[in-house]
C-alpha cells in the first residue's frame, strides 16, 4: 500500500528541513513524498533541493494559501492512502506511517487518526498541548469534537468520493473537511492510540486577535453550513481542548514518551 505524504510550505527555511528529515526517516517502505511550495523567497527551496531525488515531487509556484496548496498535492498524489505533514511539524518517531497503515488494515478502515503534541516553537522539548483524540463517536463531532487534523490518514477512494478542502475558508478548511468526513460520510473510522506529529505552536490560527476573530467566524460558518448552531458548537469545540493544556502541566511540560 503506497502512502502519499503532502507538505505545503511558504517561507519555512528554518523548519522545512526537519519536516523532510522526519519523512525520510520513516521505516515504511512505500512513501511518495510531495512538497507544494507557494513560491517561497526566503531560501526554503534551497533547503528542499538539497534532498534531490529523495522527494517524489516538488511543486513551487504562487498559490492562494495552504489549502489550495494541499489540494494541488492531493491532485498529483498517486498513493492508496493520503496524509499530511505541515512544514513547521515533524513525525513523532520513525514508525508513524507504518503504524497508521497497520491501523487502517487491521480495522479495515477508510480513515484513521491519532494523537499529537504541540510544543514551544523556540524550545521543542517543552510540551504546551497534549492532544489525545480518543475513540471516535459520530455524536461527538456534532458537539464540537474533532481529532487533530495532521494525524488523519485517509484512503484515496474515500477522498475521491468526499472531496478536498474548501478554499473559501482561510483557517477552518481543515475543520470543515473533518466534519464532512467524520459526520456526514459513511466512512469506517479507526483511532490509532499513538502520537503521530509534533507541532510547533504559532500556526495560522494562533496569531493575533484579527486571525482569532476570523477563526471564530469561520468555525461558526462551517457548523451552520451543516445545519448546526454555530456558536454553541464552537464553544463546545473549545471545551474539548481544555484537557490538552492540563496534561502537560501535570508532566511539568517536558517532552515525553507516552506510557499507556
Amino acid at each position: 500500500m503506497k502512502v502519499s505524504i503532502i507538505t505545503s510550505c511558504f517561507n519555512r527555511k528554518d523548519t522545512i528541513g526537519q519536516a523532510i528529515e522526519s519523512v525520510l526517516a520513516q521505516d515504511y517502505p512505500d512513501i511518495e513524498y510531495i512538497i507544494v511550495d507557494g513560491a517561497s523567497s526566503d531560501g526554503t527551496m534551497e533547503v528542499i533541493t538539497r534532498y534531490g531525488g529523495k522527494i517524489a515531487r516538488v511543486i513551487s509556484e504562487p498559490d492562494g494559501g495552504m489549502y489550495e496548496a494541499v489540494n494541488k498535492g492531493i491532485r498529483v498524489a498517486t498513493g492508496d492512502v493520503i496524509g499530511l505533514l505541515h512544514s513547521d511539524d515533524y513525525f513523532y518517531d520513525r514508525h508513524v506511517v507504518s503504524r497508521m497503515v497497520e491501523t487502517l488494515e487491521r480495522e479495515d478502515a477508510d480513515l484513521a487518526y491519532g494523537d499529537g503534541l504541540y510544543v514551544n516553537k523556540d524550545d521543542t522539548s517543552q510540551v504546551v498541548r497534549d492532544w489525545r483524540s480518543g475513540a471516535y463517536k459520530r455524536w461527538k463531532v456534532r458537539f464540537g469534537w474533532l481529532p487533530l487534523h495532521p494525524t488523519v490518514y485517509v484512503r484515496r477512494k474515500a477522498m475521491e468520493k468526499w472531496g478536498g478542502y474548501d478554499e473559501s475558508y482561510k483557517i477552518a478548511a481543515d475543520s470543515d473537511w473533518l466534519f464532512r468526513y467524520l459526520y456526514e460520510s459513511d466512512l469506517k473510522v479507526a483511532y490509532a492510540n499513538l502520537y503521530v506529529v509534533v507541532m510547533r505552536m504559532g500556526g495560522l490560527s494562533t496569531y493575533g486577535s484579527a486571525l482569532r476573530k476570523l477563526m471564530w467566524q469561520e468555525d461558526v460558518r462551517l457548523y451552520e453550513s451543516h445545519g448546526i448552531n454555530g456558536t454553541c458548537a464552537k464553544l463546545l469545540k473549545m471545551c474539548w481542548k481544555i484537557p490538552q493544556f492540563i496534561r502537560p502541566k501535570l508532566n511539568s511540560g517536558k517532552f515525553y514518551a507516552r506510557k499507556d
